[in-house]
């Protein structure tokens, strides 16, 4: 079976510390499963805090993950909103709104699709410094697959346009503490 290397973007701002925790033990759990009971490589990127953006609300911790699959897109996004699900997410709240957790498909490979309710890449990539930021952290060298820029020189220039910008989308790099109980 063909291995593909997925970014996820996962994102919190309930009890922030405990659902980022929870995301990454179920990314391992079920990504591991989808390569033979091999692990699945599972690689994190620095954890930002954010202000909440649409909506007045706690801030949010953001990061990225990487990791392979063997999954197709549509499996690894259904798999997403069960960990979402199993984690107290609704799916029936406003699109800007509080959230125990958020685990959007950033990138499949190097492929584009637009198909099955799946949008890949994630239009967030190039709009959201909470994306991009750990993105360029985690793989700075990866290139974007519609753009062809790397993601360190993404992030360069969203950097520069929301620096000139008023309404910055202003990022604290954090000191997460991974060990803690959940």
């Amino acid at each position: 079976m063909t291995q593909h290397l997925v970014y996820v973007g996962i994102g919190s701002n309930i009890e922030q510390e405990k659902y980022i925790r929870l995301a990454v033990k179920y990314l391992q759990e079920y990504f591991s499963k989808s390569v033979a009971d091999k692990d699945c490589d599972l690689k994190l990127s620095p954890v930002y805090k954010t202000q909440a953006i649409g909506f007045e609300g706690d801030d949010f911790f953001n990061l990225v993950a990487s990791f392979n699959t063997t999954m197709s897109p549509i499996e690894v996004e259904k798999t997403l909103k069960e960990i979402e699900h199993q984690n107290g997410r609704r799916r029936n709240q406003e699109k800007f709104s509080a959230r125990t957790l958020d685990i959007d498909l950033l990138l499949y490979d190097d492929e584009i699709i637009h198909q099955d309710g799946i949008s890949v890449p994630r239009d967030e990539i190039e709009k959201y410094a909470f994306v991009l930021s750990p993105l360029a952290d985690l793989s700075p060298d990866l290139i974007h697959p519609q753009t062809k820029k790397s993601m360190a020189d993404m992030w360069q220039i969203l950097a520069q346009k929301t620096r000139n910008d008023s309404g910055g989308q202003a990022l604290e790099k954090i000191d997460f503490c991974w060990d803690a109980k959940t």
